[in-house]
Parts: structure tokens; sequence; C-alpha cells
């Protein structure tokens, strides 16, 4: 007899980019972010924490909407964090995608995901604002807008650390 592990972890769920667009977004991500704090690759968070009882549901949901065709996006601009610095994602059909799953899981939203979503990807944190102003100039003199290319949705455990993968779903 096979026994599942019963997990409590909080589950995250990400926007998945493709090869190229990842290896340029981590790239930032790993020569700006703090490297004893980057455990994790450059990511697009849609919910920073669901409970783990809606796993079953999630996926069902997850796999449905990635059926559908492959959203567009953008990455527009930086973003100063205060203490870090952010690449700015504009995707109308990926917005759509996280307001269904929020309407789904609507009572479920802790106060971080239930506030009006901010599409971007990390690439520096928990620095002294100093040091996030001058990425966020000099990277800002060079920043071309581009597309990028949202491959999949995936849902995470998080483990206090880096994160497990639950589920992952490719568009088509």
């Amino acid at each position: 007899m096979t026994l599942r592990t019963v997990t409590h972890a909080p589950i995250i769920v990400s926007a998945l980019f493709d090869a190229e667009d990842f290896q340029w977004l981590d790239g930032l991500r790993r020569a700006h972010f703090p490297a004893e704090r980057n455990h994790i690759g450059a990511h697009l968070t849609l919910f920073h924490h669901l409970p783990p009882s809606v796993e079953g549901e999630l996926k069902q949901r997850l796999a449905a909407l990635t059926r559908r065709g492959r959203p567009r996006a953008t990455a527009t601009g930086l973003l100063n964090l205060g203490k870090g610095v952010a690449v700015r994602i504009e995707s109308p059909d990926l917005s759509e995608i996280r307001d269904e799953l929020a309407d789904a899981f609507s009572f479920l939203l802790t106060p971080q995901d239930a506030v009006r979503w901010r599409p971007h990807v990390t690439i520096q944190n928990k620095v002294q604002p100093l040091v996030a102003r001058r990425l966020y100039e000099g990277l800002g003199a060079t920043f071309t807008s581009r597309a990028v290319k949202i491959s999949g949705l995936a849902a995470w455990w998080y483990r206090d650390g880096p994160w497990e993968v639950l589920a992952s779903y490719s568009f088509r």
C-alpha cells in the first residue's frame, strides 16, 4: 500500500516563459539578485498563496486554461520596487486568465493576492534603496520593450525556499 504524503504547504501559481525569454530574465536575476536569497529562477507569479485544499480544482482549471491559445505578452519596462527592481510585463490575455482564477478562488485569496495584479519579474530584491535605484536607472537607460513568450502555467508547493513543482501545463 502506498501512502500519499500530506502537505500543508501553500500553492504558488506562475506563468512560464519559453527558453529564450527565461534565459534573458533569469540572466538578469542571477546578475542582480542577492545570491544568498536567489533560490528560484525568474518567474511571473499569478498567485502567491493558495491553500493546499484547492489542488485538485486548480489543476483542472490550469489544464483547461492552457488549452486556449498562448497569451501574448510584452516586457514594457522596469519597475522600481524601492528595495529592488522588476521587469514589467503587460499581457491583457494573461490578466484575463488571472482574473478567471481569482474569481474562482476569490473567497480563499490572501490580501496580497486580492489586490490589483501588477505582472512583473523581480530581478533584484531586498537590497538598499540606493542600490536598487542605480540598477533601475542603469538598466532603464538601455531597456527596450520586447515581446516575451508565455509557454505555460504552473503550480508550485512553497516550502520556505526552493519551490517544488506540483503541476505544469503548456499552452497549445
